[in-house]
């Protein structure tokens, strides 16, 4: 998804009654929580206290890092994930030759929601809860209705071993939202990105692409 289609995009979505995190300042935060999420300001010292990580996969010391910015409400990073990702798990990282390091991008209120489930189950689960996002975006962000986006979310959670009480207490953290918003803002501003999904290899951009393409890339690295 590129910044500038995701923009036109919100313009829509706005008007709708989501919010736009590349439009808004972080700290309309708290508003942009689901429906029912207290009403309170997270103060400076909260959000602070707060250690927002990459997500990560694989060796740390691989010569090869590939990290990805992506959504989990784009259509380009869903279809990354489907055609792309799986074999450069299975040949890549699961090989201990990438470290694969992921950063989340919030084009929409949906996004972070995705990633407050994703992240509420811990580092063990986030990634088979990301798998979920993306292999089923078109079913559980689909709706107008923020409500019904949240019960999607939460039954998601539910299948990945989370109880209702945990998720209800991730999806109204006005803390965490901040932090997240505040790490998504400096990893956006670090390489300049400018739509998702964006790969950045050993310190180079790259576009999305397919396997093929990557495969050379990834190749190359590991020859010098």
């Amino acid at each position: 998804m590129s910044l500038k289609s995701s923009l036109a995009a919100l313009a829509v979505v706005a008007v709708a009654g989501f919010g736009a995190f590349a439009l808004m300042p972080a700290k309309t935060a708290q508003t942009l929580l689901p429906v029912g999420a207290a009403e309170a300001q997270a103060t400076t010292a909260e959000v602070q206290a707060i250690d927002v990580a990459d997500m990560t996969l694989g060796n740390p010391d691989a010569k090869v890092k590939v990290m990805e910015y992506a959504s989990f409400t784009c259509p380009h990073c869903a279809n990354f994930h489907a055609t792309v990702f799986k074999d450069l798990k299975k040949d890549y990282i699961d090989t201990g030759k990438v470290q694969f390091i992921y950063r989340e991008v919030y084009f929409d209120r949906y996004g972070l929601w995705g990633a407050m489930v994703a992240r509420c189950g811990g580092d063990m689960k986030y990634f088979g809860v990301s798998d979920i996002l993306y292999s089923t975006q078109k079913e559980w962000a689909g709706s107008d209705d923020p409500n019904v986006v949240v019960g999607n979310l939460k039954k998601i959670g539910l299948t990945a071993g989370m109880d209702d009480a945990q998720l209800d207490a991730c999806l109204k953290d006005g803390a965490t939202a901040q932090a997240l918003i505040n790490h998504y803002e400096a990893n956006m501003k670090e390489y300049d990105i400018k739509g998702t999904p964006t790969l950045v290899i050993n310190g180079t951009i790259h576009s999305n692409m397919n396997y093929a393409d990557l495969k050379v890339i990834l190749d190359a690295e590991l020859a010098k």
